[in-house]
């Protein structure tokens, strides 16, 4: 525990060092990890294959469906809008569409949040510097810090915590951001598959 609370000081000594904008940017790194951590949780595609076998796989299980990962529950709520819509004689493809609907929804969900994190994290860092930049001037003009060159180079350096802390929240953010978007627009593809082969199943 002692080990704990002297490590959770410096973490606050650091943090307070760059001020405010420091915390916000911390509360920031928090808020883009829990929407990256959602993103690859919610993305896990499951069982591997075509669409096209995923759905066989399923019809063949019948009630003895395996749920391995996202699009296993995609293909098992569309074919049972494709059985709906096949019970009362109508097409079945705005059917289809209205299972999958929800999925859509969830798979694209905290991918705004990112993208905004990763926009803001840098300009808020640089604002923080800006900041500190001022203040570090302002004690130059008022000759507190005149006579104390490590004092200036202290005060500078305090100053860029915060643009490096932005480019830190920013970079891992970015990267991984958009491997999770890539994972996004296949499962937006593999949709458009699913939808395609249970509307056009009775015409062949």
């Amino acid at each position: 525990m002692e080990i704990l609370f002297i490590y959770w000081n410096q973490f606050v000594h650091i943090m307070n060092s760059g001020g405010a904008i420091m915390w916000v940017l911390f509360s920031l790194n928090l808020l883009l990890w829990y929407g990256l951590g959602f993103r690859y949780l919610t993305l896990k595609r499951g069982t591997r294959g075509s669409v096209r076998r995923l759905i066989e796989k399923h019809e063949k299980r019948g009630n003895k469906k395996v749920y391995v990962g996202f699009l296993d529950y995609v293909v098992a709520d569309s074919l049972k809008a494709y059985e709906k819509a096949k019970f009362i004689s109508a097409k079945p493809r705005e059917f289809i569409y209205d299972a999958i609907f929800p999925y859509a929804i969830e798979s694209a969900k905290y991918a705004t949040l990112v993208k905004t994190i990763v926009m803001l994290a840098p300009l808020i860092g640089l604002l923080g510097t800006v900041m500190g930049m001022i203040e570090t001037f302002d004690a130059l003009q008022s000759s507190s810090m005149f006579s104390q060159g490590d004092s200036i180079a202290g005060g500078i350096s305090k100053a860029l915590f915060t643009t490096e802390l932005g480019l830190v929240v920013a970079v891992p953010g970015l990267i991984i951001g958009k491997i999770l978007d890539k994972k996004e627009e296949q499962f937006t593809l593999e949709f458009e598959q699913i939808v395609d082969i249970l509307s056009t199943k009775d015409e062949k």
